[in-house]
């Protein structure tokens, strides 16, 4: 066990320990959490800032209010419901059609009918607190559903994927794409099935991928080659993730960014506390890089940031 531990640490592979002592605790001060962990509250500011995320239909923050998300879902065809304070993808529910007015039955991503009533029930439960981090009272967003590029199209199995690049003090330094499974009910999330691959920083080019603890080079739904892919609009995706410090002053970050068929990459979440699995996503280990940005003179400009990250960070 102890020559296995010495060998990762050899290579620069940060383990939870470290990373909640070393980074989470010195560059993340708890007063700054609220800015990342309301969901809400991350939104209001990335649009203040001029970041762009997906549009906001409405919010429902009490229990006798709960009904009030149909006035909101009716003047819209597709839509998502998630808890303000959900983690893990938890409790988001995704609204593909309207599959019928009269008898009141939604269809969702993963083609489940779910009946109105039990729309109200999932909005009840999202305010009690079900999904929420901390278990206490919660709010109901809903908004606009991202609508997949198509060039993702071979790679991902029904969902969105979405981009995680990890920020530290401002540099985005390591990055992965998650494909969503068949397992993972077309969500975007590692621990739920998703396909986990690793992303050149310079090229925005996929590595070899990670399904769980497991190596994989094709995706287990459609046969696709994992790796080889680009990532459209990179440099765009680098820049948007290198302005999330700046909204929030956290100094280890996860952004986590899609790209919509017509608008663009848009500002999924952020998070205070990412995981490391990103590490096994690259095959790379974190701390050199992170050792790397500790030596350098601080930029100040998130594009100068993004150049000289692109350059110093390539798999090539």
């Amino acid at each position: 066990m102890r020559s296995w531990v010495q060998a990762l640490r050899a290579r620069g592979v940060i383990g939870m320990n470290e990373r909640n002592a070393e980074y989470i605790q010195r560059y993340n001060p708890r007063r700054l959490y609220p800015l990342v962990d309301d969901k809400l509250r991350t939104k209001r500011l990335a649009m203040e800032a001029g970041i762009a995320v997906p549009e906001l239909y409405g919010v429902v923050e009490s229990q006798h209010e709960a009904a009030s998300w149909l006035a909101i879902a009716e003047q819209h065809a597709d839509f998502v419901i998630k808890p303000a304070h959900g983690t893990g993808g938890d409790g988001i529910m995704v609204v593909a059609a309207r599959t019928s007015r009269r008898q009141g039955l939604f269809q969702l991503v993963d083609g489940t009918v779910v009946s109105e009533a039990g729309m109200c029930h999932h909005v009840s439960n999202i305010i009690s607190g079900q999904y929420s981090f901390v278990g206490s009272r919660d709010s109901a967003m809903i908004e606009y559903r991202v609508e997949s590029h198509p060039c993702f199209d071979e790679i991902a199995f029904q969902g969105v994927p979405d981009v995680r690049v990890l920020v530290y003090k401002g540099y985005p330094v390591m990055s992965m794409v998650r494909l969503p499974t068949r397992q993972s009910r077309g969500k975007a999330n590692l621990h739920q099935g998703a396909v986990g691959a690793g992303i050149d920083m310079a090229s925005g080019r996929t590595l070899s991928g990670v399904l769980g603890n497991d190596i994989v080079s094709e995706h287990p739904d459609t046969e696709a080659p994992i790796a080889g892919f680009t990532i459209p609009s990179w440099a765009h995706f680098l820049s948007l993730a290198a302005r999330c410090y700046e909204l929030t002053g956290l100094g280890y970050l996860g952004v986590d960014i899609v790209l919509d068929r017509t608008k663009g990459p848009l500002i999924l979440e952020l998070n205070a506390r990412p995981g490391l699995n990103i590490q096994l996503a690259n095959k790379v280990g974190l701390k050199s890089r992170f050792d790397r940005v500790d030596a350098w003179t601080q930029q100040s400009d998130a594009e100068e940031k993004v150049a000289i990250v692109r350059e110093a960070f390539s798999h090539c």
